[in-house]
């Protein structure tokens, strides 16, 4: 089941500020919808952006040549 959560809720599982969480969003860094004056962000998505996140993070193996 896909969770939608409201900016506070973004805010506390990543724990960062809801100004944080309204900047990522506003930008475009973080998958949002905007529903009304609200925004709403799925759990399913935010764990599949922050996976990714970490992923783009890790340390890249350089190639060795044989």
């Amino acid at each position: 089941m896909n969770t939608v959560m409201t900016i506070g809720e973004t805010a506390a599982y990543l724990r960062l500020s809801e100004n944080s969480i309204y900047r990522l969003v506003q930008d475009g860094t973080l998958p949002a919808a905007r529903i009304g004056r609200t925004w709403r962000v799925s759990r399913e998505a935010l764990d599949q952006w922050l996976t990714e996140r970490m992923l783009d993070n890790l340390p890249k193996k350089e190639e060795t040549e044989c």
